[in-house]
């Protein structure tokens, strides 16, 4: 009589250890993904890109605001996850300090330009080199227009500065955030007054201003105007321990175009993931090579379940 109950009591003992099986396809540690985000737009828009592939696969996000020191003490102490934005040469201080804290994934984007960039018709009056510069210290005011405070952008400035190069030595740097400076240039260009600020591509700053980067700084930005590789970095371990997020990451490589389209989404209006989203949906054929060897966090094929995801 009691037969009914034991099979009852069995078949929930089954349900339970297969739904167990199923959410054990992740760990736990591993179902939040928590990325840092500086506040530059283009990593943001390669977070919104990244969060739109990891929700698809069963993942939640935490995108937490932050500057770049404060980025690399987050991977030190376990409270970042990922970084998409380890710019380099830029960040090589940063590198070495906290190389026992952190894993090195890839490249994920090539080509970058990084150095000082005035507008058209500054470098058409004459400033057309990091020489240049004091030569028209008045019309500047002596001043740089950085990002946000403590970047080493902002401290590459301040050692040319300390170094006296190209006569710099009485020059400061204005330390504003991405905003705040694209802001003063956009005030400078309506009254075509001088502006040398921090300019780099991928960005929305190469459409919307008529703008040209300036040769001469290799011994502080680099050669070919300070072109920079961006690799995806990740806390010390988290390979091993969060193996199929680790797997997306080592596939996933980004573009020049993808990432000035999916800036230019947002300049219009969308929210990152809206753009990422879009992006996603016209160039399906990306995620075949992202998605190799990546499952959901219940073990089903990835590729299957964001391609049907970005469909809905």
């Amino acid at each position: 009589m009691k037969m009914p109950a034991l099979k009852h009591t069995l078949l929930a003992t089954i349900v339970t250890a297969a739904a167990g099986s199923s959410l054990a396809a992740v760990p736990e540690q591993c179902q939040t993904v928590t990325l840092s985000d500086p506040g530059w737009t283009d990593i943001t828009a390669t977070n919104g890109i990244a969060s739109t592939v990891l929700n698809a696969l069963g993942y939640q996000t935490d995108i937490k605001l932050l500057a770049v020191p404060i980025t690399f003490e987050g991977l030190k102490n376990d409270e970042i996850d990922v970084f998409l934005g380890n710019w380099m040469p830029a960040h090589q201080a940063f590198r070495e300090q906290y190389q026992d804290d952190l894993d090195v994934v890839r490249k994920n984007l090539e080509g970058v330009k990084f150095t000082l960039a005035v507008p058209e018709y500054v470098y058409d009056a004459g400033v057309q080199s990091f020489a240049d510069l004091n030569r028209f210290a008045k019309e500047f005011g002596e001043r740089f227009y950085g990002i946000d405070a403590g970047s080493p952008a902002n401290q590459i400035l301040t050692s040319m500065i300390e170094d006296n190069a190209f006569d710099l030595a009485n020059w400061r740097v204005v330390e504003s955030g991405e905003q705040g400076m694209l802001s003063q240039v956009a005030r400078s260009v309506r009254r075509e007054k001088f502006i040398v600020f921090l300019g780099w591509e991928p960005h929305p700053m190469n459409v919307n201003f008529d703008l040209k980067y300036l040769p001469g700084g290799d011994e502080y930005f680099g050669p070919d105007y300070g072109s920079a590789t961006i690799y995806t970095i990740t806390r010390q371990g988290y390979g091993e321990e969060c193996t199929n997020v680790a797997q997306l990451l080592e596939n996933m490589q980004f573009t020049l175009d993808m990432e000035n389209t999916v800036i230019a989404m947002t300049d219009e209006g969308r929210t990152p993931v809206e753009a990422a989203n879009e992006w996603l949906g016209e160039h399906p054929e990306i995620l075949d090579s992202w998605l190799e060897g990546v499952t959901t966090t219940s073990g089903e094929p990835g590729l299957a379940a964001v391609k049907q995801a970005l469909s809905m």
